[in-house]
């Protein structure tokens, strides 16, 4: 199994997962054009997709799917809640796939359990895949790190998670009103480096080798701080790296 970050921050997140001869791509928060152009530019045909995944209804996660769906004839996988949001946000054409939050389903040989966690969306939930002896845990947009959120988490090898924010740096924001960055660091808001530092102490005792950061915000934080403040709350983490906004990052396996 590997995967490819193909955007990940307030513009746009996607990513593909392959599993042998399975991929799916999770979320489309890019434009159409862009999801196409970074996949096939990833040596990754978007007609080889089997599904499409959601983690949850907001823009910078379902932006390109309307017109993606057009040109691609497969399922997109949600919670029913996130499903009626974006089909009601015109994305009409799509053959869904409904889930309850906390469901395990397969993909063929890709094995997939959803777990929720804490945003101010409608259903919003993580992911686990596994394939053969790999696996991979997918956290996007959370507000803060719970019990079940780890449990979900504990034992997986590679982990995508988003470090919106740095503490400090958020609070000498100059461009956002204090209401804006008291949502951001809400408990239904995004993660910060500290919270996912905390996160990742947690889960390499269980086996985890590889973090990949994302969501990083452009004012807030930066993969330098970000990759430092991981490195310096949990140095027996293997390998750390920073998925960029306006670029795919290579594949990891």
């Amino acid at each position: 199994m590997r995967f490819i970050i193909l955007g990940s921050g307030s513009g746009g997140n996607a990513a593909v997962i392959e599993a042998g001869d399975t991929r799916v791509l999770v979320d489309a928060g890019l434009s159409a054009k862009q999801l196409v152009v970074r996949m096939k530019a990833s040596g990754v045909d978007p007609a080889s997709l089997g599904a499409v995944l959601l983690t949850h209804e907001h823009g910078d996660h379902v932006r390109g799917l309307r017109v993606l769906m057009k040109s691609l004839a497969v399922p997109v996988y949600s919670t029913p809640s996130t499903s009626r949001v974006v089909r009601d946000g015109g994305v009409d054409t799509a053959t869904w796939k409904i889930f309850e939050s906390g469901a395990a389903f397969r993909l063929d040989g890709l094995s997939v359990q959803s777990f929720a966690v804490p945003h101010d969306a409608v259903e919003p939930v993580g992911f686990v895949f596994r394939h053969e002896e790999r696996s991979l845990g997918l956290l996007s947009d959370t507000g803060h790190v719970t019990n079940l959120v780890i449990e979900r988490l504990r034992g997986v090898q590679s982990l995508f998670v988003e470090a919106n924010y740095d503490d400090g740096l958020l609070e000498a924001d100059m461009k956002r009103p204090w209401s804006t960055k008291q949502r951001i660091a809400s408990r239904h808001g995004h993660l910060s480096n500290a919270q996912t530092t905390a996160l990742v102490a947690e889960l390499v005792p269980a086996g985890l080798q590889r973090v990949v950061l994302g969501h990083l915000s452009r004012d807030c934080n930066n993969p330098r701080t970000a990759i430092e403040a991981v490195k310096a709350g949990v140095p027996a983490l293997r390998e750390i790296a920073c998925a960029p906004q306006d670029e795919t990052c290579g594949w990891w396996d």
